[in-house]
């Protein structure tokens, strides 16, 4: 290769690399900042001038966070109702989307026409309510994870997963005598890890992430969700930080620092568990999207 055409090959790339890292730099520094933030003293964050490092550094944002009644409660109902919410999504989708797979299923268009509807129409937020009033699900628990017992999306891709799956499989549990619940169990989910991880990844994400549940259909203040709370200090950053924590002030916690606390202990758990689950993110993706 000539030496004029290395010599462009190499600023071009230069130039790629470091377009590459100012992207990165910029997308990346502001969670860098909020952490540095939450781990400076709040009434020394308001003087401004913290880039890199916390120019005061102190727990008490954190401490204050987790003795704070409200917050730890908040905390507490996000995390059952990640898990509890997860795994019935999961669970839950994934048992329609065996039956809705079988090809000789009975009607099997009609309830194909009224997913793609669900999917696509939706009746509004008051007769949303309206059926939830009726179920008797206002102001309970069972407001965050019933309703979002069923996805409609990951439903079409795990229908088409799982006729990707060999039909051998199946018939050869047939003749040992097992019936569609055994074979849902013991064969179709331990081949169907791609996918579960995916759906687990979206919904354990969407579940943390939910504040408008606790709002609309929320008057329970133990039944507020962390990041309702965050959304509630967020609109209300000028009230004064005695609401926020009896020993708040004392310590030099004021709402901002609290608020980047809430925002950090927010987004800990999905950068921990990602990598986990990394790995069969575009598998499950990819095997979902092929028609069989």
């Amino acid at each position: 290769m000539p030496t004029n055409q290395k010599q462009k090959d190499l600023l071009l790339d230069s130039i790629v690399y470091a377009l590459l890292f100012c992207i990165m730099l910029s997308t990346l520094y502001p969670f860098y900042y909020v952490l540095v933030v939450s781990f400076n003293q709040g009434k020394d964050s308001l003087l401004g001038g913290i880039y890199f490092w916390p120019r005061t550094f102190t727990l008490e944002n954190y401490a204050t966070f987790l003795t704070d009644a409200k917050w730890y409660n908040s905390l507490l109902i996000t995390v059952a109702r990640t898990g509890v919410g997860t795994l019935l999504g999961v669970l839950f989708t994934c048992l329609v989307a065996y039956g809705l797979s079988h090809r000789d299923l009975l009607f099997r268009k009609v309830y194909f026409t009224v997913i793609v509807f669900a999917m696509y129409f939706s009746g509004g937020l008051i007769p949303y309510y309206v059926v939830l009033r009726s179920l008797g699900l206002l102001n309970t628990f069972g407001v965050y994870v019933i309703p979002s017992m069923l996805s409609t999306f990951f439903l079409l891709i795990a229908i088409s997963f799982f006729r990707e799956i060999p039909i051998e499989l199946k018939e050869s549990a047939y003749m040992d005598g097992a019936n569609e619940f055994v074979i849902f169990y013991k064969i179709i989910l331990p081949v169907s890890t791609p996918l579960l991880a995916t759906m687990a990844l979206f919904l354990g994400v969407g579940q943390w992430n939910a504040w408008l549940d606790s709002a609309y259909f929320v008057q329970s203040d133990a039944l507020r969700t962390l990041t309702f709370r965050m959304m509630e200090i967020i609109n209300k950053s000028n009230i004064p930080i005695e609401s926020v924590g009896a020993a708040a002030s004392a310590t030099g916690v004021t709402n901002y620092s609290l608020q980047v606390t809430s925002m950090v202990v927010s987004i800990a758990p999905v950068v921990c568990v990602y990598p986990f689950l990394q790995k069969y993110f575009v598998q499950g993706i990819m095997l979902g999207s092929v028609k069989g």
